[in-house]
């Protein structure tokens, strides 16, 4: 499938446009504007707490890191120059403070694993789920893998683990990651690779390991 001209250019218009936002909202931001406050959260406060409950696979200490992201946007935006996208600048500030949470969190508590089946806490693997009326049998086994992508997803090396999240959960592109990770972008590559094929034998020793799920429908009385 071939690039035409036409598409060349609106891509570029796009970036073009998007870069101009970010300037225009980070100096609304470093001048104190409390719309821009407001925009900034509208805009990027859902997907970091997303991208940090992946990261850390607990709600608590992702809504932790979601606050202490923002506080050093607050504090740090002067520092922003658009050099890269505020979206990329806000997830590189997040993937660190991951980082920070997870070393506090091996240091001062052991970690414990729950499996919560409750419908209204789980987490799920796509954020959004089509409305269409399903079986019970279907229901409980579109959840019960979701929960155990996300017990395979936990159980990946933190390395692996980001690099998966960041490009086949958040959407990012490999040039992207790089510049979050600070790594080169083959050694993005190599991770992403490792971490699918991880996350791919977790969950094949996972269906291995699990009883085969039964529901008896009820017989009508």
């Amino acid at each position: 499938m071939t690039t035409s001209i036409l598409d060349l250019g609106t891509d570029r218009i796009a970036e073009s446009t998007a870069e101009g936002d970010d300037l225009r909202l980070a100096e609304a931001l470093r001048l104190g504007t409390e719309s821009a406050y407001e925009e900034l959260l509208g805009r990027f406060q859902q997907p970091v707490y997303n991208l940090a409950i992946r990261l850390l696979g607990d709600s608590t200490e992702a809504a932790d890191v979601v606050q202490e992201v923002f506080l050093k946007v607050f504090r740090n935006i002067g520092s922003f120059r658009g050099h890269s996208t505020l979206k990329t600048w806000i997830y590189r500030i997040t993937v660190n403070e991951a980082h920070n949470a997870r070393r506090w969190f091996f240091r001062h508590r052991r970690r414990e694993v729950e499996l919560d089946t409750n419908p209204d806490d789980t987490r799920h693997w796509k954020e959004a789920i089509p409305d269409r009326r399903r079986s019970p049998y279907e229901v409980a086994v579109e959840r019960e893998q979701h929960v155990m992508i996300e017990a395979a997803l936990d159980r990946l090396n933190p390395i692996f683990r980001e690099a998966v999240v960041l490009r086949d959960i958040t959407g990012l592109s490999y040039e992207e990651i790089a510049e979050i990770l600070n790594v080169s972008l083959g050694t993005v590559k190599s991770r992403i690779l490792r971490g699918r094929e991880a996350l791919r034998e977790q969950l094949a020793g996972s269906l291995n390991a699990r009883p085969t799920l039964r529901l008896v429908p009820k017989t009508a009385e």
